[in-house]
């Protein structure tokens, strides 16, 4: 079966481990950035179909592998956030803009 996407470390061990071969090879950055962008809409459309935390926490382990890959710095990215958040503020009031008259 082909698949020709990102998975998890550990993966190959588990496919293994139930006595199948996995042909895998390790991405360079380029092929690396293309399946983790693929991976993280997989991954969102996973949960918006099924919208639990098991998907949430992949959406969350992809954010993280994009964080490292790109050095983003831990603090500064939640830094960043909370100053968008102050500034335009969340979501948690469940606003809908509905129309402007322009």
């Amino acid at each position: 079966m082909k698949y020709n996407k990102l998975v998890r470390d550990k993966i190959p061990k588990i496919i293994k481990e139930k006595g199948i071969v996995p042909f895998t090879h390790i991405a360079d950055d380029e092929e690396y950035w293309q399946k983790l962008k693929e991976k993280l809409k997989e991954e969102v459309n996973e949960f918006l179909e099924n919208s639990n935390e098991d998907e949430l926490a992949d959406i969350l382990e992809v954010v993280y592998a994009i964080r490292d890959f790109k050095k983003i710095d831990k603090e500064k990215l939640e830094t960043v956030r909370k100053k968008k958040a102050e500034k335009r503020g969340g979501f948690k009031d469940k606003i809908i803009l509905d129309e402007t008259n322009v």
